[in-house]
């Protein structure tokens, strides 16, 4: 359609590249070059009698208007002498310069302090409570807006440096600066730098990144704390490298001259010491790489106990309607200035700023959550909400409005659990600081939910977001209890009791683990139900489904509108299917091929509008409107992120892999990767939806499999899969992992990459093939998607007693065979699970023993003995001296531990499929015979905690014992 834009010489007729900005579609454009890819109302959806307009104010900014609505500041740094350009491409045939130019509003101010709209792009209006501001003076290719509080990094596509800002002032002792992150892109590797400089905006010459810096400054860069351009520490608490849109990153500097780093409002320790008390010290942020925009929070500012409040607007998460159920009500035993309105679902306060406390009618279920959200607050109070749970029986109060205390942090006749602030109390006792994002700084519109969880922990939930465990040993008969205090003076209920189903009417999971734990589900259907259909389940007959005609203009369609495949670029691939989606009907398709010129892959998930008339966009991320999808291992709500780390990351489907969408009864969207439910993507998915696909990237070609594919979960469907190694190991009644059921004609050796590769990597080591289980089922890879695809934990338990191991995630196993004299059902259910590292050249020596042998080939193995006997151990001499130790052999219930290169060292290899050279390590998983070791902690001296769940003080098991040890499988990892 139209695109428009500025020229700067029309009369040399000179090429686009010699200074050109044009907005087209919802883009803007740069000498070609796209430098937002997201801004104002899209051109190619105007229509005749629409209007479009284009300035360039006095500070050099681009702006456009669209139907007289000014649509925000396009480019920066536009030369004074520009022309007027006009494309009537496409659709637009014909275009009217307007004579009322004069009746465009004006443009607004981006210096005014009453100006609180941010550049192109940003999610949200990031208002600070302090002084605190960007610096005029920056790197060359960074713009600052928004009232100073907004930095971005022009040309973001082309140019990855030289955007370095600097805080406005020298920060004070103990104050934070705090910015959040609000565009990336993935062109680039590395990401945003944070620190401090001593050195003053005035006086610095700002370099291409700041690191580059040779005195007086401190840096964060991924995990490297840098002073002065040199690393002092690696691994720091935290990695910039890592963070995603709408992270937040803050610094301070304290009165000792400690600086310290926090991520999301979590301290994330010293970073380092030594900072000059009493210099100046200025905030430092880096647009490096892929962080691109960033705007400082509310947070900046004196750190006090709030430090960790986030800013929460009504579009930080999802709002989740009530499940089905019945509208949780407040009881009718309250605070004295309390008034319930709305049948028991709304609370206000009618007088002063205190005696607001109320609760819920019944006592909170398990896992039940019990939400409000806030409707009114008067500013002239300070102090807010609070929440909790108490065992105070609100029906043994004598009436309505005596017997209660002013406030909940005065409710002490019984005991109560409760957030106020970022403060945790119970009877009014700190127990913690700093929990989650203070309630102090919640506003109209905002959720809170609290919940008693099966672990006897409350949780509070802001907005959808679950701030984590505030207390513990929590009692079950609890009610849920609010202090309508301070600012808040009006809450309605926004959540449901859960009904109770009667025995036989819930749906099962439709995940392939649908039994409870230690129970295996029975192959065969259930009498009386045979023949039966629970109403919850997938439809067994699906309706037909074709890809709609309608669709990007890269798509071309085949084989009865099955198949869909891009023939051209990277991009513009979306289509969608002609049907809409039934409840509870699975929708499939396979990834047929894959393209690896390109990087990233396909995105899928539903859209709400009718696709007859749609005009696609170049990519699913732009879609605004009604759209759900899921990308990476991520969900997007109308391109907004509502969720992370969720199931696989789709960029690593490999060909063959068929996936799915199902939206339940309860409107909720679920992926499925080769027939394994990965749970509930979103909520409250409208009906009619429709399925829609991006074959973007490296995705070339997909077909619609649902018309032919048996539904998840129907008779005669025995296929096994990796998983299935996992159930065997169920020996102890506790399932490692779910089966992920790839497609019957599906290799499992096949489906992963990165599984292959080590595989390629075994087979170089020339070992027999009679050490190995013959059926490749039984081999196992831990990479990131396989164990997510799974749906392993990180942890289990194994043996008599029962004792935790973790599982080798990054490291791929093959299935070892068992002698068959060893009493094999009872090593695999009274033993333990442990691991040890090896190197290569020990390989052989140790399978042909069929244990784990000390020997001077073996890192992970011993202290020196004088002889060596056929199984590995030696029996003290008759004259040896008394200091003179049986051999020992090292184990470790984690691989974070055996897997260290001193223990597993690394070996380069050639990979014979890509002829690139890799590097390998090698290690053990067996079978342990309890009381046969004794564990201990760690020999190599270090100081930091290797594994969460296994301390370092108990970390390394020690076993002298001769046949102590099952070999059970062969670890490998491959960088």
């Amino acid at each position: 359609n139209l695109r428009s834009g500025t020229w700067t010489s029309p009369q040399l007729l000179l090429p686009p590249e010699s200074g050109t900005w044009m907005m087209t579609g919802n883009g803007v454009m740069h000498n070609g070059t796209t430098i937002l890819d997201e801004y104002g109302h899209n051109l190619d959806r105007l229509k005749a009698g629409d209007t479009v307009g284009v300035v360039r104010k006095d500070d050099g900014s681009l702006h456009f208007f669209v139907n007289g609505v000014a649509q925000g500041p396009a480019a920066w740094n536009v030369p004074p002498s520009v022309y007027a350009v006009v494309d009537l491409y496409g659709q637009a045939a014909q275009a009217t310069i307007m004579d009322d130019m004069a009746d465009l509003p004006p443009l607004p101010d981006d210096t005014s302090e009453g100006n609180n709209q941010l550049s192109p792009s940003s999610p949200c209006s990031v208002v600070s409570a302090s002084d605190l501001r960007f610096h005029h003076l920056h790197g060359s290719n960074a713009v600052i807006t928004n009232s100073g509080r907004t930095a971005l990094r022009q040309n973001c596509r082309s140019e990855f440096n030289d955007a370095i800002v600097i805080s406005n002032r020298c920060l004070r002792d103990g104050e934070l600066f705090e910015i959040v992150i609000q565009k990336m892109v993935d062109r680039w590797s590395g990401s945003i730098e944070a620190g401090v400089t001593a050195i003053r905006p005035e006086d610095l010459e700002f370099p291409n990144t700041m690191t580059d810096i040779d005195y007086d400054t401190w840096m964060l860069s991924g995990t490297a704390i840098m002073q002065d351009g040199n690393t002092m520490r690696n691994n720091y608490g935290c990695d910039l490298d890592s963070l995603t849109t709408g992270s937040r990153i803050g610094m301070m500097r304290t009165a000792a001259g400690d600086l310290h780093y926090y991520i999301n409002g979590l301290d994330q320790g010293v970073a380092c010491s030594g900072l000059p008390p009493g210099k100046e010290v200025y905030a430092v942020i880096d647009l490096y790489g892929q962080c691109v925009q960033v705007s400082i929070t509310s947070s900046s500012g004196p750190l006090d106990n709030s430090l960790s409040t986030s800013n929460i607007t009504e579009k930080s998460f999802p709002i989740h309607s009530p499940v089905a159920g019945v509208a949780h009500r407040l009881h009718n035993k309250h605070g004295k200035n309390v008034v319930l309105q709305k049948d028991g679902c709304q609370a206000l306060r009618v007088g002063s700023y205190s005696h607001g406390i109320v609760f819920s009618t019944k006592e909170l279920k398990t896992d039940e959550l019990f939400e409000v959200k806030i409707d009114e607050v008067d500013e002239q109070w300070s102090g807010s909400l609070h929440v909790g749970l108490t065992t105070l029986q609100p029906p043994d109060l004598p009436c309505p409005f005596s017997g209660l205390s002013p406030s909940l942090l005065e409710l002490r006749t019984k005991v109560t659990w409760l957030v106020t602030g970022s403060e945790v109390r119970r009877n009014g006792v700190l127990q913690k600081q700093n929990y989650g994002c203070s309630l102090d700084r919640l506003g109209v519109g905002n959720r809170v939910g609290v919940k008693r969880c099966s672990d006897d922990s409350m949780h509070i939930l802001i907005d959808g977001e679950d701030m984590g465990p505030a207390a513990t040993a929590v009692a079950k008969n609890v009610y849920a209890v609010l202090d309508l205090y301070g600012r808040v003076t009006a809450v309605s209920i926004v959540s449901s009791t859960v009904l109770e189903e009667p025995d036989g009417a819930k749906a099962p999971s439709l995940s392939s683990d649908s039994s409870s734990e230690g129970e295996e589900e029975p192959m065969s259907v259930r009498e009386g139900e045979e023949g039966e259909q629970c109403e919850n389940e997938p439809s067994l007959v699906p309706t037909p489904v074709t890809f709609l005609e309608n669709h990007g203009k890269n798509i071309q369609l085949s084989n009865r509108n099955l198949t869909a495949s891009r023939v051209s670029s990277y991009n513009q691939g979306l289509l969608v299917t002609a049907q809409p989606l039934p409840r509870q009907q699975l929708f499939q398709f396979q990834v047929d091929r894959l393209n690896p010129m390109w990087t990233s892959s396909l995105s899928l998930g539903v859209i709400g509008n009718c696709p007859e008339r749609l005009n696609f966009p170049a990519t699913a991320c732009c879609l605004k409107r009604s759209s759900w999808l899921l990308q990476r291992d991520s969900v997007f709500h109308n391109a907004l992120k509502i969720c992370e780390n969720y199931g696989p990351n789709l960029d690593t489907c490999p060909e063959g892999t068929v996936l799915g969408l199902l939206v339940d009864a309860n409107s909720c969207l679920h992926l499925y990767v080769n027939g394994m439910d990965q749970g509930v993507a979103a909520q409250d998915i409208p009906s009619p939806c429709f399925p829609i696909l991006d074959l973007y990237g490296q995705c070339e070609q997909v077909t619609i499999v649902t018309n032919d594919v048996p539904a998840v979960g129907a008779e005669g469907s025995d296929s096994r899969c990796q998983g299935d190694m996992e159930k065997a190991d169920m020996v102890d009644g506790i399932k490692e992992s779910v089966c992920w059921t790839p497609p019957p004609e599906v290799n499992p050796m096949k489906t992963c990459e990165y599984q292959a590769m080590c595989s390629r990597f075994k087979d170089l080591l020339t070992l027999p093939d009679g050490y190995f289980n013959e059926d490749a089922k039984f081999n196992l890879c831990y990479c990131e998607s396989c164990h997510k695809l799974r749906g392993d934990e990180a942890y289990y338990k194994r043996g008599e007693p029962p004792r935790d191991y973790a599982l080798p995630f990054g490291w791929c196993r093959f299935a070892l065979r068992i002698n068959p004299r060893c009493d094999v059902a009872n090593a695999f259910k009274k033993w333990h699970i442990a691991y040890h590292g090896t190197s290569v050249s020990s390989l052989r020596r140790t399978l042909d023993h069929g244990q784990l042998i000390s020997g001077s080939t073996s890192i992970f193995s011993v202290t020196p003995t004088k002889a060596e006997v056929q199984n590995g151990y030696s029996e003290p001499e008759e004259n040896s001296a008394p200091e003179r130790e049986a051999p020992k052999v090292k184990l470790s219930p984690t691989m974070r531990y055996s897997g260290l290169d001193v223990f597993a060292p690394k070996v380069q290899f050639r990979d014979p499929r890509s002829h690139r050279y890799q590097q390998a390590q090698v290690a053990f998983q067996v079978c342990v015979r309890p009381g046969s070791y004794k564990a201990g902690p760690q020999s190599l001296g270090l100081s930091e905690p290797l594994d969460p769940r296994f301390s370092n003080a108990e970390i390394e098991w020690i076993t002298k014992e001769a046949g102590g040890t099952l070999l059970y499988g062969l670890l490998v990892r491959v960088e």
